[in-house]
Formats: C-alpha cells, structure tokens, sequence
C-alpha cells in the first residue's frame, strides 16, 4: 500500500472537503498529461489509482512484431523477443501491457503533472466553498470585519470572505477590523478567482432572519411574520401574528422584560424596532401600523390601496413622525397609499369625514344598511366592516395630503 498517498488524500478530504474520488480522478489525469508531455501522445496509455492500496499504474497496450526490423512506432510496437519478458505465452500479432516508469519522467513533465493536481485541487475547493455558501444565500451568517477596501468592506464569513458593499451598510454604523457582525446573503456568484459573496447590514430579511434565530415561536411556526418595512439604521415595523390563540405573537417577540427584542435592538446597534399584530382588517392595520400615535378614524379602500386617516390635533406630528418616518413606514408595512389629516383638518376635507361614506342621516340605519365603500376603523372596540359599496367622492383641489407611499 503506498502510505504516503494514502495520507495525503486523507488530509486533503478533511482539510479541504473534497472527496477522495475527486482527488484520485485528478492524479489520474495527471499522470496522462505527463505521459503526453514525455511521448507526445496518449493513444495506447491507460493509467489508474487503485481506491484500496492507493498503487497507481501507467502502461501502453503494444503489439507484438517479429523483430526490430518490423517495429515502426516503438511507442505502440515491441518485439517478440521484449514481450516474451514480460508474457512468455504472447505471440506475434498480440497485444502486452508493458508498463511506464513515470519516475523517469523529466522534470518538465513532472512540474506540469503537479499543476494539473493543484489547479483540480483549487477548482474543487472553490466549488465545495460556493455550494456551501449558495445554501446560505437569503439567510444570515456571523462575520468578523476584516478591513476597507475603497468605500466596501470585507467581511470574514469563515470559509470565504464577504464584500459588504457602501450601499449595503447601515447609515452611520462604524464597523471597525475585528468587530464580530451578522450580515445577511444576498448574492453568490462565481468568478475566476473562486467565489464572490456579496452581503447586506441594510436588507430588511436581516431583521427577520434575526427573529427566527432569537423568537422560538416563529422558527416552531406558532408566531408569524407577515410584513416588515425597514429604515436601516433609524426605525424597522414588523407586523407579526399568532396561529395558537393561546399564544400573545407581540409578547413573543418581545420575550421576558424585553430581552428577546433587546438582542435583536443590540445586533442592530441601537435601531428601534416597532413590533404590531397583523389584522386582515385594513383599518385596524393601518391604525396598528401608526403606533404610537392615536387614531380617530381609518377609511380603508382594499381596492385602491390608499387610506384616509384622522388623528387628534396634538397627534399629528407623532403619527407623521420625524421627517414623516413613521407614515412612511407604516405605507410600506400596510401596502396602502396613507394621507393623514388632524380632526380640524378633516371637518372640511371631503373623505375624511363620516358623511362622505353615508347616504342617511341617522348613523345607526348607516351602520345597519353599510353603504360604506371599503372598510374603517375608530378605535379597536368599534371597527366596522361594512358589505356595500357606494361611489366615493373625489377629492377637493388644493387638499392638504401627507404622502407616505414607499
């Protein structure tokens, strides 16, 4: 048994995670591409690794002639007298292994079989690095900073390293060499130099990978997460929801005096994380999604996708937040185009008052009959989902409209 092949391999299998298959089928070819390199041709040679005792063999199938005098390519002919030496029952006409010292080999084709089994090698250590990181792509890894390369950073995510591009880091975040981060795959491409796997701290599956990895309820699939909407770095709002009535999906999330949320606020140095309950009801969703403030009114249009919203005065500022963050957000966790007046506001604001949705004055027969095109909600004990559809008015020129879509 050749022991020191065998050991080799058996390192490179563990080191490396190549298979002993790919390494034998590399010496193989490199044997055959000496072989070329010292006769020119490979047409009669056959060389293997046996997969038990790690021998290797290189021979030429020759056929035998009578004498020198009849060999005209000694590189596929031998003579009666040769082959007898090696198989006493041959005869002329048959075929005899006849086996290639390929110690012999010069150096040349020596250094070139080498090369042919550190390239394989290579190639399959990056393919066995790209397979491993392609089963991670939408998924996040723990990395350590390794240092700046223009305006990106490279990350070390264990078996490769990650480029975590300017555009993918959070606003004002200062990741420093060494500082141990979690970032999320976004793309694993191949190139000539071995795998290229581009990361994000911005994405918002981060934060959601983030809460599978921490909230037990969501990876056993007990507390779900409906919808996320992300401003890295400032505020994200993910609107979760329960499939066991036993189970409060908020609380979850929240975990015991906050400590489950907290890691997550911690990973993402410091970002607010608004945690609501989904509602199949757009009215009670939009209100959710505008927490903290409180709302007076939501007029919903499921079909439109857009939502009037009516706050108290003193409210306003805290529903459209700073830089009208908080609507924005709320528009991207909903899907609904939201405008928001305050109570002053909507009193001469078409569409922002009980009436426009009403064709009766006693609002109890409104509320029997359900004129209403869409669906609204006051406060939590009082949301109505109304059946009928009436047409909704336009809009008056010149209407104050807080924008918050996208």
């Amino acid at each position: 048994m050749n022991t020191e092949l065998k050991e080799a391999i058996e390192v490179l299998e563990k080191e490396k995670n190549i298979s002993s298959e790919t390494l034998f089928e590399a010496i193989e070819n490199a044997l055959m591409t000496a072989c070329k390199s010292n006769f020119g041709r490979v047409d009669n040679i056959h060389v293997g690794v046996d997969r038990d005792t790690f021998e290797y063999s290189c021979y030429a199938e020759k056929t035998v002639v009578a004498g020198e005098e009849d060999v005209e390519d000694p590189l596929m002919q031998i003579t009666l007298q040769e082959a007898l030496g090696i198989d006493p029952d041959t005869q002329v006409g048959s075929t005899v292994r006849v086996d290639i010292n390929s110690q012999s080999f010069g150096r040349i084709a020596t250094q070139i079989a080498k090369n042919v089994i550190l390239q394989k090698i290579r190639e399959e250590e990056r393919s066995v690095v790209y397979d491993y990181y392609i089963g991670r792509q939408k998924n996040i890894v723990t990395g350590i900073v390794q240092r700046n390369i223009g305006g990106n950073i490279s990350v070390n995510l264990g078996r490769a390293d990650g480029l975590l591009s300017e555009k993918e880091q959070v606003p004002g975040e200062h990741l420093k060499p060494t500082d141990r981060i979690k970032v999320y795959i976004i793309d694993v491409k191949t190139t000539n130099r071995g795998p290229r796997i581009l990361v994000s701290r911005t994405h918002p599956e981060l934060v959601r990978c983030l809460f599978e990895q921490e909230v037990e309820e969501i990876r056993d699939g007990t507390v779900e997460i409906m919808s996320i909407a992300r401003e890295a770095g400032s505020r994200t709002k993910i609107a979760v929801r329960s499939n066991d009535p036993n189970v409060d999906a908020v609380g979850a999330c929240v975990g015991l005096n906050g400590i489950r949320v907290n890691n997550i606020v911690n990973e993402l140095r410091g970002e607010k994380i608004d945690i609501i309950n989904w509602d199949e009801n757009p009215g009670n969703l939009i209100q959710n999604a505008l927490s903290p403030a409180k709302i007076v009114a939501v007029f919903a249009d499921p079909e439109e996708k857009t939502a009037k919203v009516v706050v108290p005065d003193f409210q306003l500022s805290l529903a459209i937040g700073r830089s009208g963050q908080n609507a924005r957000l709320a528009a991207k966790l909903t899907g609904y185009k939201i405008d928001i007046k305050s109570e002053t506001q909507a009193k001469d604001a078409v569409g922002f008052r009980y009436e426009d949705y009403m064709d009766y004055d006693d609002e109890e027969e409104y509320y029997e009959e359900g004129e209403f095109d869409g669906e609204y909600a006051e406060e939590p004990d009082e949301a109505v989902s109304p059946e009928e559809d009436i047409p909704a008015e336009d809009e008056p020129e010149n209407e104050e409209i807080v924008d918050t879509e996208g």
